[in-house]
């Protein structure tokens, strides 16, 4: 079960280097895009495999190289999704239909939208097929076809959705159930999960049991609730500024987090969530819930899997300064699907997208790039319905901030970035 359409990560920051600037472009030369074709040719300068946030950008970005005609998009999806409005949807702050739009309405005017889904890659002949054995050629191929969720790797789901006290903010179809099973909460084990593969915007997951934990303490119900955060990860996060900071919100508001732990069934009809213990493999423990809000395990694009363009595990290999295939030079990658060692956010497909634009002029140039990019990425971490921490950093998880200010506090100022601001900058500037 994974969300229809569009879907793209964590919010998108840093707006000192990547939204003013390109805020600045005229804007005249975008508009809605009427209809999508199977493929109105058999070849385009340059191909974009996707249509989430890395995608949209960057067939922007083509088509004031190339010209409008000379660049596609192959997306199937007739819908957009913000995705990082779903922690707020989920905690019943957002309306779901605020983070949708029309994918011809995202699409830049003129770049043809070719509504299919990828079947195959040929890098080697320098083309991809399409379903109904369409067969598309390129000079430039720019892969951005996101992360798939896996929910059917947990046992009991999805179906275990069709049972009440369950959701997930990850897809446009449980997000809801979210709020629904905050609402109806009464008492006992309130349960969020983390699972044990690559997740986009990693700080999702805690940013519900924080919405949760203040509605319950709003509502009266919150000496009811016995709050748990069962993560696969030896670390509540990554970066130890904000780890730091995160640790002591949750030893104020008494939420036990118990490491290692990865949910591998659901039992929805019995309210039981089974987790193994990565610390002694095949040792499960089940917990009755009253709520529970599940992280699906995620990975790459079924296309990809044993692609001639993907690593071992199936994600798009490419330089980690660069963003160009490490074997095919006409190839690059960006966003979610790539092997970046950094978050994926979409924040951090905002960063990429300016080097990526920076090495393909010179490539088209037949010179070497030399924009490098340094793994920036940012997770703006909601703790309640009007604090988030402004978590931004690097490569190497040291904090690469931009305000000039203690980001590792709790700020009202940062929450209205991100839940009013930073979705009209995402519609109006990012995509642009």
């Amino acid at each position: 079960m994974s969300a229809i359409g569009v879907v793209s990560s964590c919010s998108c920051l840093r707006p000192g280097v990547w939204l003013l600037k390109p805020g600045m472009q005229q804007m005249s030369s975008f508009g809605l895009h009427t209809a999508a074709r199977c493929a109105a040719k058999d070849y385009y300068e340059v191909l974009v495999l996707g249509g989430g946030a890395g995608g949209i950008t960057m067939s922007a970005r083509m088509k004031r190289k190339v010209g409008a005609g000379n660049v596609a998009v192959v997306e199937p999806s007739k819908t957009h999704y913000y995705q990082p409005l779903w922690t707020l949807v989920g905690g019943g702050a957002k309306r779901l239909a605020a983070s949708a739009r029309p994918t011809g309405s995202v699409m830049p005017k003129g770049v043809e939208w070719i509504q299919s889904r990828v079947t195959a890659l040929d890098p080697d002949k320098n083309c991809v097929w399409l379903e109904n054995d369409i067969k598309i050629s390129y000079k430039y191929l720019i892969i951005a076809l996101g992360i798939s969720l896996h929910y059917e790797k947990i046992k009991g789901l999805p179906e275990g959705f069709d049972h009440p006290k369950i959701g997930s903010n990850y897809s446009v179809h449980t997000v809801e159930k979210t709020w629904k099973a905050l609402q109806d909460f009464k008492e006992g084990n309130a349960i969020f999960t983390f699972p044990n593969t690559p997740v986009k915007c990693a700080g999702a997951p805690q940013k519900i049991m924080y919405l949760s934990e203040a509605y319950w303490r709003k509502t009266g119900k919150r000496s009811k609730a016995n709050i748990m955060f069962n993560t696969s990860l030896g670390v509540i996060f990554g970066v130890k500024k904000y780890a730091d900071a995160l640790l002591e919100i949750i030893k104020e508001r008494n939420i036990a987090v118990n490491y290692k732990r990865n949910l591998v069934e659901v039992r929805a009809d019995k309210q039981e969530a089974v987790f193994e213990n990565l610390d002694k493999p095949g040792v499960t423990e089940v917990h009755q819930y009253e709520m529970l809000h599940v992280t699906p395990p995620m990975g790459p694009p079924d296309v990809l899997i044993n692609s001639p363009v993907s690593d071992q595990i199936g994600w798009v290999d490419v330089d980690k300064e660069t963003l160009q295939h490490k074997k095919y030079p006409n190839v690059f990658g960006i966003g979610d699907c790539t092997n970046l060692p950094t978050s994926k956010t979409a924040a951090a497909v905002a960063a990429q997208s300016g080097v990526l634009d920076k090495t393909i002029s010179l490539v088209m140039k037949n010179q070497l790039p030399t924009k490098k990019y340094d793994g920036y990425t940012s997770c703006p971490l909601v703790t309640g319905y009007n604090k988030v921490i402004l978590a931004e950093f690097d490569y190497d998880a040291q904090p690469l901030e931009t305000f000039p200010i203690d980001q590792g506090k709790e700020r009202v100022t940062m929450y209205h970035m991100k839940a009013d601001m930073m979705p009209f900058l995402y519609w109006n500037m990012l995509l642009k």
